[in-house]
């Protein structure tokens, strides 16, 4: 099985990544792309993350009683997201990994930075025709580039007046959308093989395990207070990659 070496690491970075999506509804791939570039290429980190990523998508996006109309609603930014990552893989593919771990970071920190500050966005009914689309094609092109698909969706589906479950589903339904367009451009540039499904398959264990567990926390625990502490890590793990990523390219 490919990257043996890092099995352990990988159990344990989808493992935490699992507690905290079971929680909060997100930060599978910001624990497992943040843990996991440390240690190995940001495009293999981010095959690793397709098909758990996938699965616990599809259970987050079912969850709820609202997927139609949600799907409905979103759906522009939606096709977004698709158009933006097909369009974006062009532009980023060959480019040096190093440059990936540095865009990873400074994503990273944004959004670590907005969730620890507690910034919350708004936006008008009216302005949905033009701002879903926007911010689907922003957030595809950042996942091109990163693999990691959290900016601007998350931040712009929180500005929606969605009650706190219609926003975890919402956040399942985009999330499957970014994840799957994903994955096809991995697939397309030979970064997803059949060696490293096979590893993330073995993945998807500790993150159902992960993600139960935390959907039991969020159960006794304060939600916003562990999302605070998440956005906290965020940040400082992207600070961490950024610098340690210049310092690789001899840029600091």
């Amino acid at each position: 099985m490919v990257l043996d070496e890092h099995l352990t690491g990988i159990i344990i970075a989808f493992l935490l990544a699992g507690m905290v999506k079971g929680v909060s509804g997100l930060g599978l791939p910001t624990v497992v792309l943040g843990l996991l570039t440390l240690v190995m290429s940001p495009s293999k980190a981010a095959a690793l993350i397709i098909i758990p990523s996938v699965l616990t998508n599809i259970w987050q996006a079912f969850a709820g009683g609202r997927l139609l109309p949600l799907a409905k609603r979103l759906r522009w930014m939606l096709l977004g997201i698709c158009a933006g990552t097909a369009a974006a893989a062009v532009f980023v593919s060959g480019h040096a990994p190093e440059w990936t771990s540095v865009a990873l970071g400074l994503v990273m920190l944004i959004y670590g930075l907005i969730g620890v500050l507690a910034v919350r966005f708004r936006v008008p009914a009216q302005a949905e025709p033009w701002a879903a689309p926007l911010a689907g094609v922003c957030g595809g092109a950042i996942t091109a580039a990163t693999g990691s698909y959290f900016l601007p969706t998350v931040p712009y589906l929180q500005a929606l007046d969605f009650s706190p479950d219609e926003l975890i589903q919402a956040m399942g339904i985009a999330f499957m959308a970014s994840i799957t367009s994903l994955g096809i451009v991995l697939y397309l540039q030979g970064a997803l093989s059949p060696s490293v499904a096979a590893t993330s398959v073995v993945a998807m264990v500790p993150a159902f395990v992960g993600m139960y567990v935390g959907q039991q926390i969020r159960k006794r625990i304060s939600a916003e207070m562990f999302k605070r502490l998440f956005f906290l890590a965020v940040l400082l793990l992207g600070a961490h990659l950024t610098i340690d990523s210049l310092v690789k390219m001899r840029m600091l």
